[in-house]
């Protein structure tokens, strides 16, 4: 990034109207001196003579306050109360105003506290922002900012990202246009905190990856006087890459990370993302896998590994996680029975529960690896006459026309025999009790009604097909091109009735509303046995960490964040449910052995010892929470208040 020059810096507050290089300097006022330099100097001075300065504030910002999108925003909301918990009222957030997230996921408030009042001075300036409390645990306080008259002064943010920082940016992307927007918005409102708090304490500015990242080279070259963190939680060109290269990990110190971005497009994002971890005082990434790939293509190290971890009170169930475990697992077993049983039956006792889930990239999130897996646990579980049958879920979310229509008729006609067959158990159960009670041993063949039998036995007529249960349970948009149903094809995984390894492909995510399950996704991973994750690029990896956090073992790689600190952290990490495939150096057929291996031993688990194995990976959860893992935080954050 380039060196700032003092005599071009700006105001200290700078205010709406465009500014160009050929603007002189304006005027020192009392509260914003013109020269930067020359205002540390006083207060350092002011210091002297006042004794100690205040406690630092900390604001927080990223594209995924109060805008559920993905991991980023669990790690916000998820960390708000351990934030909260240790900063009290001087922390705070930053995001976009989304509108129709916003309504959902903040409460408006009258602005107060040195996050309102800097709120205030940007509506002073025509910068619309709305000031509230985030509706999660720890409620904290949120400023998010409405892009529209930001928008007006894209060309001078533009301009200036290549003058003084050499990022070129493009016209006609909504989404870059946001970004650089909501950027020009967070320097306004980090500059209006530091105007009135930066003479009184140190201010921390936290931002997380590149669509908060281009305040920050703007911050450094006006000399902003506070102290910036950035977080990568995954470059945006080693996403690409790893999705193109095979064999990405070894390849990664020879590519020439300019070029690329040309090559796919995404220039100014990686610029962006470059010139903030340059600019930044405290570099940071979520796992030393993510270091690796930053300092190849971002061109530094990060200062801090920053591991992602959860509120595990959220997940707490004490003793009753067994319990929860029998409960949901009725709830699928109840789609497995709808699913399967009109084709054909087996045993819901010697059944288990497998399931990989997250954003549909097949080979960076392992499903392709998962798919050769799951074909050779079949042959092996074929070969050893196993009595285990695997039900195999894959969720994501995929372009759907809509659910099948064959799925929502067995569903309909599942529900229907449930509810002959309560009507039919209760009038048995008081015909026997009124016979019982007045001595006389009840016929059997009289007690239902005829009409209920006749009922009974056309529910199970219409609920009979002779065709094999489907692997996927909506109507694709391409599915002759689809990558998940052309591996199912290729290794004949079409859920036939020798086979003990059944698949379905659900491509959307599970919720309570959702009318195949009925039921939330935590729901539905407390009633399942084992999750696979052996994911090829995964910076951190929550759905492993979720598992654990509800009780349920699952299978990661030593190529996502989360599974190469486990292998760190708890070198018996296979003894406590948590196993780790390795992918790192590995060929594709070694990595699917190995997997496959895991989950034939898995299947070959006794029911006490899975259960077992559940206690060992709840009480392991604990390591993971944000009150151990936050330290890492507050490192970062002393680091960067040394160096600022």
């Amino acid at each position: 990034m380039p060196k700032a020059a003092p005599a071009s810096a700006p105001q200290a507050m700078p205010d709406m109207a465009p500014a160009t290089p050929s603007d002189p300097p304006p005027p020192a006022s009392p509260t914003a001196p013109a020269d930067p330099v020359d205002a540390r100097s006083r207060r350092s001075t002011g210091r002297a003579g006042k004794g100690r300065r205040a406690e630092p504030l900390l604001v927080e910002s990223a594209w995924e306050v109060c805008n559920k999108l993905g991991g980023i925003y669990t790690v916000l909301r998820s960390k708000a109360p351990s934030m909260m918990s240790r900063w009290g009222s001087r922390y705070g957030l930053v995001g976009p105003y989304i509108e129709g997230s916003a309504q959902v996921e903040m409460e408006p408030c009258e602005p107060h506290g040195p996050f309102g009042r800097a709120a205030e001075a940007l509506r002073e300036q025509g910068v619309g922002v709305e000031f509230g409390r985030w509706l999660i645990s720890g409620r904290p306080p949120v400023a998010l900012i409405r892009l529209d008259a930001l928008k007006q002064r894209l060309g001078d943010i533009r301009y200036r990202l290549w003058a003084d920082h050499q990022v070129p940016t493009h016209d006609g992307d909504a989404l870059a246009d946001n970004v650089l927007a909501f950027g020009e918005g967070l320097r306004l409102f980090l500059w209006a905190l530091a105007v009135e708090q930066s003479d009184k304490r140190g201010i921390i500015a936290h931002l997380h990856e590149w669509m908060a990242g281009p305040a920050i080279p703007m911050l450094r070259h006006e000399h902003w006087p506070g102290s910036l963190v950035f977080t990568t939680h995954a470059t945006l060109l080693g996403r690409y890459l790893a999705s193109n290269h095979p064999v990405f990990y070894d390849h990664l110190p020879f590519f020439n990370s300019a070029e690329e971005a040309k090559r796919y497009n995404i220039e100014p994002q990686h610029g962006i993302e470059r010139a903030a971890a340059h600019g930044s005082h405290v570099f940071t990434t979520v796992s030393d896998v993510t270091g690796r790939e930053c300092e190849h293509l971002l061109g530094r190290k990060p200062d801090v590994i920053l591991p992602n971890g959860l509120n595990i009170e959220r997940f707490a169930a004490i003793h009753e996680f067994q319990n929860l475990h029998q409960e949901y697992k009725g709830r699928v077993h109840e789609f497995t029975m709808g699913h399967f049983f009109p084709s054909y039956h087996f045993d819901l006792d010697s059944t288990l529960y497998f399931f990989t889930s997250g954003r549909y990239e097949y080979r960076n999130k392992g499903m392709d690896v998962t798919l050769e897996a799951l074909a050779r646990l079949n042959w092996r579980l074929k070969q050893s006459q196993s009595q285990v049958t695997v039900v195999f879920f894959i969720i994501t979310r995929a372009p759907v026309k809509s659910i099948q229509v064959g799925a929502l008729q067995s569903r309909a006609m599942l529900q229907d025999l449930k509810e002959t067959s309560e009507v039919i158990k209760a009038q048995i159960g008081d015909r026997i009790f009124h016979a019982a009670a007045a001595g006389r041993i009840p016929d059997l063949n009289a007690l239902v009604d005829e009409r209920y039998r006749l009922r009974l036995r056309r529910s199970m007529q219409a609920w009979r097909r002779n065709t094999p249960p489907p692997i996927v349970t909506h109507d694709l948009v391409d599915d002759a091109k689809d990558p998940v149903l052309c591996e199912l094809r290729r290794c004949s995984l079409f859920n036939e009735q020798h086979d003990p390894v059944k698949v379905i492909f659900h491509p959307d995510f599970i919720s309570s509303t959702n009318p195949l399950f009925g039921v939330d996704y935590d729901q539905f991973v407390r009633g399942c046995h084992l999750g696979v994750f052996p994911s090829y690029y995964e910076p951190w990896g929550y759905t492993p960490l979720e598992c654990a956090a509800l009780g349920v073992p699952s299978i990661t790689s030593d190529l996502s964040g989360f599974g190469s600190y486990l292998k760190d952290l708890m070198p018996d990490h296979n003894a406590k449910g948590m196993y780790v495939v390795e992918r790192d150096h590995r060929d594709f057929g070694s990595t699917a052995d190995q997997l496959a291996d895991q989950m034939y031993r898995f299947c070959q688990l006794a029911r006490r010892e899975r259960i077992e194995l559940r206690n060992k990976v709840e009480a392991a959860a604990e390591l993971f929470d944000w009150h151990t893992l936050g330290r890492k935080y507050h490192e970062a954050h002393r680091l960067a208040l040394e160096r600022a």
